[in-house]
């Protein structure tokens, strides 16, 4: 498993590099991607980006538990995201990297996002609702930027009504 970092670690703070497709195919990049979803799961999260098990690359995995249509866990490699309405949200969100500290978050509900998959293979689709939020969280990871930097009514405990997910 891969140690994941917390606050106050400096380089969570800091936009990570765009990563050469080309090197996708070595296998020292494969390994740590499925290293990556592993330690996602192991501490129950939903996403994980690569700062946060301190790669400061472009890079972040999305379980598949994120949307009914996907089939596996989803890798983005140099992932961009633009909204497809003006319509936004607020939901509860976590962070792995910021343990035990819950704030509800306003984002996007309907996403269009570019990237590349694990294998230097370009994807373009669209994401909705709680799969919008998850790639919206782990894109602000890349960029430096944590939840609680956009969240309002920040708390140490969910609302009971309100169980948020680790992204």
């Amino acid at each position: 498993m891969l140690e994941i970092l917390t606050l106050p670690t400096p380089s969570l703070r800091k936009r990570s590099t765009e990563v050469d497709r080309a090197v996708l195919s070595d296998s020292e990049i494969q390994t740590f991607l499925d290293k990556m979803i592993q330690s996602m799961y192991s501490d129950d999260g939903i996403g994980l980006a690569a700062p946060q098990v301190a790669r400061n690359i472009r890079i972040c995995v999305i379980g598949k538990a994120a949307d009914p249509s996907l089939q596996e866990d989803l890798v983005l490699v140099n992932p961009v995201w633009k909204p497809r309405s003006k319509k936004k949200n607020v939901d509860v969100e976590g962070c792995l990297s910021v343990p035990n500290v819950f704030g509800k978050v306003k984002r996007y509900s309907n996403i269009m996002v570019e990237a590349y998959d694990r294998n230097g293979q370009p994807l373009s689709f669209a994401a909705n609702h709680f799969f919008a939020r998850v790639i919206q969280h782990e894109v602000d990871h890349l960029n430096g930027i944590l939840f609680i930097d956009k969240a309002h009514d920040i708390y140490d405990v969910p609302p009971a009504d309100e169980s948020p997910h680790l992204v």
